[in-house]
């Protein structure tokens, strides 16, 4: 860059070829004559230079940075013009210009601005101060600019007060479509919304969210950042640091701050994506010290320099990264480019701009590309005057060509046939050639209703006088090791997408995800984003979902909730589970080794009915009660064992209400049975006359059994119909759903099991008092184990079943049922099936006669011995006696009789001598 700065040798020029304003015509630009006249504002120069003398005098100076680019929109406005004038859009009617050099200065747009407002045809470019502009015919009709946002606020701000219309190419700043503050503004470009908006979406599709911002300190560059902060909220990005720099390079901090931000890029390492919102000039310097640092990072550039050809050159531009900006759409440039080839020809006499390129061109003819547009931008007008006399004028119309920037080359004709249009429909019916044929405001009230063919598409101004155009998204690319500014997409500002025109420009739109821009790792699905202490939602923890949630998307700021009832989720889950159905299956191990019992059950029944069948006529099913009875218990023991499998596999509403209704009822029909048996051996080997006569009130067989049935049957009736069991799903289970019968009332169900316990508990009463039968007919011994077995199961199975919970918990009342029903079968039944079976010769009438002799000869020796002490007694308690026997009529030859041994006769009876002998064969009888 050494030899940017070169020595020129200084040669001292005439006056009459000075860029210093003498007068108010120096201070035009460029201008042509016409019938109306358009005001033009563009900074040509990035300065203007400050007075060195003290103090300060209100002295417009000259300007510095001669600016290729905008250099370039000047031509294009005066290239449009001409082309109108040369065309029939507006027949008879001529278009001049005014284009004046702001040098991106508020103070001197002001002034061009002033001479705007001044009156047409005043001498002295008179200012008037009226109440009413109505009638007022200003300088110019219409003003095509400025180049930047802050200098078009306070232009506009002035050209309101007559209500000129102002239609800016380059101004973006959203605060410009506040027709309220702005109501003469308008705009061939979207507004800042649309742009910062866009880079939002960029930003946000290519998973970056950890940002820098570098802006300029001026209106245009904190407008743009607040629009930016607004956008990058919505998507989730945060920015890690904002930088401003000052508007102007004469600034004496501006070298600075440069540094600053540079060291601030550096020590955000987490950062790799930086917005840049700046002018060409201040990203110049920029990226001259982010080259010589080696930054490397994603430069997202503004429309202000996103297609500057002068920043694509520097030198090692490559080291900085990819750089990928926005740009307005641009048009067909093919009669512009012509214009250009032609521009030497043209006269510089009224185009102070365009002898400026040709002297500095001269000037800088020696060097290269790049230090050619250094050079030309590093001139000041003094420094032109000084060194341009003795060169030759060179032209280089190659270099205009490649400096184009055809989106604001394309704004800025769009904007001149805009204005153009809109006097077409102020002339219908006008004489136009006359300059007060119309006033400004009435071409404003034209302008906003004007519509312009672009690229065979209809636009036009909306409501805040902007044209909503897509902007083209363009990339930086190297191409035989040239860095070219192409086009890789179309970013539509209206339905806010990107249009890819193929797949490899949407691969290299893909490729910026490669890069990692974020101030947290990515959490993974599975995870959740847990806050940290910093200010930036973007900076977070990665923590895991917790049980029953979870997350299926990277970067979630929550976990979702599984349904609890039927699915769960394990700790990091990225999905939810279906719970697993349990209930006792039939293919479970346990089930099976329960039915098996029940079955065995079941073959036992059956064997013993076959047994009883085939010995029907033998003393010990006699003894057992019959057939009929044996039968009835055997059947219930039968349902017993059938009703456990209504408790095995996935219950039903009938199994639900089967189950335990079949088991109740059965159950109550066999302790009845039982209990009838008991009442009969007690009151055939009672020799208690008491007992006996109560014995044999209440011996009833049918009416016991069936009442003793009937009220459970009555029970569980009721429980069917009031409080009825049900399926129901356990969700308490984390991972599964046990399906279970829930038996709708406890109560009801304790009230079933209750009863069956109290018949149990008479009958053991019965049975126990009964133990002390014959040794080989021992029956009530083995009730009264039975029932036993009964209450240690039933009272074991209460706080175990309360206990259990799961799949396994109906095994739990199977293996009490089975237990119980096994107690009471094996004691009532196998006794009398060892003797049927391995002692036959006891199950004959004669050792029947035989066993029961013998037990009732000890019976009736102990009744004797209590006879005598009884023989004191008064002759009432004979009295007694007798009239007990009144009512006890013998089942034996009919006679009445006591049943005390001994006493030899009772109401004129003679007893046999042998007493015994005859209580066997009664007992026998009996039974």
């Amino acid at each position: 860059m050494a030899f940017v700065t070169f020595l020129i040798p200084c040669f001292v020029i005439g006056a009459d070829i000075a860029f210093s304003c003498q007068n108010t015509d120096d201070f035009v630009g460029a201008s042509s004559p016409g019938d109306i006249v358009i005001g033009g504002l563009f900074a040509v120069h990035s300065e203007m230079l400050r007075p060195e003398e003290y103090p300060i005098k209100p002295v417009i100076q000259n300007c510095a940075g001669f600016e290729i680019q905008i250099f370039l929109q000047t031509l294009a406005m005066i290239h449009a013009i001409e082309t109108i004038n040369n065309s029939t859009l507006l027949p008879g009617v001529t278009l001049g210009y005014e284009i004046y050099d702001t040098c991106a200065e508020v103070t001197k747009a002001m002034a061009s601005a002033l001479r705007f407002l001044s009156k047409f045809n005043s001498s002295e470019d008179v200012v008037e101060f009226k109440c009413n502009y109505t009638d007022y015919i200003p300088r110019i009709k219409a003003v095509v600019g400025a180049s930047y946002s802050e200098v078009s606020m306070a232009v506009s701000r002035l050209l309101a007060l007559q209500l000129i219309p102002q239609v800016s190419p380059v101004s973006s700043a959203e605060i410009l479509s506040d027709k309220i503050r702005f109501p003469s503004f308008f705009r061939t470009i979207p507004s800042d919304f649309h742009q910062t908006r866009a880079m939002a979406h960029l930003i946000c599709e290519s998973g970056w969210n950890w940002i820098g911002v570098i802006a300029t300190d001026d209106d245009n560059g904190r407008f743009a950042l607040e629009s930016f902060g607004v956008q990058a909220m919505a998507n989730n990005v945060c920015i890690a640091f904002k930088e401003m720099l000052p508007a102007y390079l004469s600034d004496n901090t501006f070298h600075t701050k440069v540094d600053h931000a540079i060291e601030k890029i550096v020590k955000e390492t987490r950062v790799n994506v930086i917005v840049v919102f700046m002018r060409q000039f201040h990203v110049l310097k920029l990226f001259q010290k982010a080259i010589e640092r080696n930054v490397n990072k994603i430069w997202i550039a503004s429309d202000n320099w996103s297609a500057a050809v002068k920043i694509s050159t520097i030198p090692n531009i490559r080291q900085l990264g990819t750089i990928v900006g926005f740009g307005f759409k641009s048009g067909d440039m093919s009669t512009f480019q012509d214009f250009l080839r032609n521009l030497h020809e043209k006269p510089t006499d009224n185009n102070k701009f365009l002898h400026e390129y040709i002297m500095l061109s001269s000037i800088c003819a020696h060097l290269e590309y790049h230090d050619f547009q250094m050079c030309i931008s590093n001139q000041s007008q003094d420094d032109v005057l000084q060194n341009a006399e003795n060169k030759h004028q060179i032209w280089r119309d190659d270099f205009l060509n490649a400096n184009i920037e055809s989106g604001f080359i394309h704004s800025t004709i769009l904007a001149v046939y805009a204005i153009a249009h809109a006097i077409k429909g102020q002339c219908k019916d006008r004489n136009c050639k006359d300059p007060s044929a119309f006033a400004p405001w009435e071409l404003l009230e034209e302008l906003k209703k004007v519509t312009v063919i672009d690229d065979d598409k209809e636009i036009k101004f909306d409501s805040n006088g902007d044209m909503s155009n897509s902007y083209d998204v363009l990339l930086w690319k190297e191409i035989d090791g040239h860095m070219e500014i192409t086009t890789m997409a179309e970013y539509d500002a209206e339905k806010g997408g990107f249009i890819f025109e193929d797949e490899e420009k949407k691969k290299d739109f893909l490729d910026l995800k490669k890069v990692q821009s974020t101030c947290s790792q990515h959490c993974r699905p599975g995870q959740m984003k847990k806050v940290t202490e910093s200010p930036h939602t973007c900076c977070y923890e990665c923590v895991y979902c917790p049980e029953n949630h979870y997350s299926n998307q990277t970067d979630m700021d929550y976990c979702y909730r599984c349904n609890n009832r039927t699915y769960w989720a394990p700790v990091n889950s990225t999905t939810c589970y279906r719970k697993t159905i349990h209930f006792l299956a039939w293919t479970d191990w346990f089930a099976i080794f329960l039915l098996l019992l029940s079955a065995f059950g079941v073959v036992l029944v059956l064997a013993i009915s076959v047994i009883f069948t085939k010995n029907l006529n033998t003393p010990v099913v006699k003894a057992s009660g019959g057939l009929t009875v044996c039968y009835i218990i055997l059947f219930s023991h039968f349902l017993i064992f059938l009703s456990t499998v209504f408790f095995i596999d996935e219950p039903t509403e009938f199994k639900c209400k089967t189950r335990q209704a079949l088991f109740g009822i059965s159950f109550a029909l066999c302790i009845s049975c039982i209990l009838v048996k008991s009442l009969k051996i007690l009151l055939a080997f009672s020799f208690d006359p008491k007992l006996q006569n109560i014995l044999k009130c209440v011996y009833k067989p049918v009416p016991t059994v069936v009442t003793c049935t009937g009220i459970q049957v009555i029970i569980c009736t009721f429980w069917l119909i009031f409080k009825t069991p049900f399926v129901k799903q356990n969700f308490s289970i984390p991972r599964i759903i046990i399906v279970e019968c829930n038996e709708g009332s406890i109560v009801a169900f304790g009230i079933m099991l209750g009863y069956i316990a109290a018949l149990a508990f008479i009958c053991f009463i019965f049975a126990f008092k009964g133990r002390k039968l014959p040794e080989n007919y021992n029956e009530a011994k083995f009730i009264t184990f039975g029932m036993l077995i009964y209450f240690i199961a039933w009272i074991v199975f209460i706080p175990v079943y309360a206990t259990t919970f799961g799949k396994y918990l109906p095994a739990v009342e199977i293996i009490v049922v089975l237990i119980s029903n096994y107690g009471i079968l094996c004691c009532t039944f196998l006794p009398k099936c060892y003797i049927i079976i391995y002692k036959q010769e006891t199950n004959t009438k004669s050792a029947f006669l035989k066993m029961i002799y013998t037990y009732s000869s000890k019976s009736a020796g102990s009744v004797a011995v209590s006879q005598i002490s009884l023989d004191s007694k008064s002759s009432s308690s004979r009295a007694t006696i007798s009239d007990s026997c009144k009512s006890e009529k013998n089942s034996v030859n009919g006679s009445c009789h006591s049943q005390v041994p001994g006493q030899r006769l009772i109401k004129g009876k003679v007893l046999s001598k042998n007493p015994a002998r005859t209580v066997a064969r009664k007992r026998l009888s009996s039974i």
